[in-house]
């Protein structure tokens, strides 16, 4: 295929939707992998109403093997991954005194984890000028004790992709995690379009200007 290639991890209406729409709109190609089939459906319309060819997959990252599988069959589908952009994380409203380790260790699965098999998975499929993108959060940094889980997870992410990014560099490949210093809203600085454009500018950097973490201030 002509046309680069993003898949967007974690597809759904927020900032993931966001991202995926604005790669569409710079000429990419999409694949979507996401939980629900409704929402997928929706975006996959929107896309390809701006002139994207769009693929999507319905499955839980946090099953290795069906999120691996597929990134891979995009991949085999599109004969390139050129960014992989990944979007999840839970939010479960306990604090630390009520959070339990299992719920821990399976928030971080999802949010920390999952990067590791859709990486993996891409890794083939990317070659020289490839990037990584994560949708990072100031709660690595200050996080709001009462949703304890949120802050582990964006602090171990961002030092995943600061370890994925030195792994990588030395084949043309980066990955920046972009840390949103503010709440999503509907208005304002820090609406998932905003993000979006802040997730483009990381990646679009040229190797040069590279840093493995881009904070976005709205």
């Amino acid at each position: 295929m002509s046309k680069p290639v993003i898949v967007v991890v974690g597809a759904g209406p927020g900032v993931s939707g966001s991202v995926a729409r604005r790669f569409a709109d710079e000429g990419y190609d999409v694949a979507l992998l996401g939980q629900d089939q409704h929402v997928l459906d929706q975006l996959a319309a929107d896309l390809g109403a701006r002139g994207a060819a769009v693929g999507h997959a319905c499955a839980d990252v946090t099953d290795e093997q069906a999120a691996r599988d597929a990134v891979r069959r995009f991949g085999e589908h599109t004969g390139r991954i050129d960014v992989l952009h990944f979007n999840p994380s839970a939010f479960r409203e306990k604090d630390p005194l009520t959070l339990t380790v299992e719920e821990l260790l399976e928030d971080v699965a999802l949010g920390v984890g999952a990067l590791l098999s859709v990486v993996q998975a891409a890794r083939p499929f990317m070659s020289a000028d490839g990037r990584i993108s994560v949708t990072g959060s100031m709660a690595a940094d200050d996080p709001w004790e009462g949703a304890a889980s949120l802050g582990v997870q964006k602090a171990g992410v961002r030092n995943l992709v600061h370890s994925i990014d030195k792994t990588l560099s030395g084949d043309g490949i980066r990955a920046v995690s972009v840390t949103v210093r503010g709440a999503l809203s509907r208005e304002g600085a820090f609406t998932p379009d905003r993000v979006a454009d802040a997730i483009w500018d990381a990646v679009a950097r040229p190797d040069a200007d590279w840093s493995s973490e881009v904070a976005f201030e709205g």
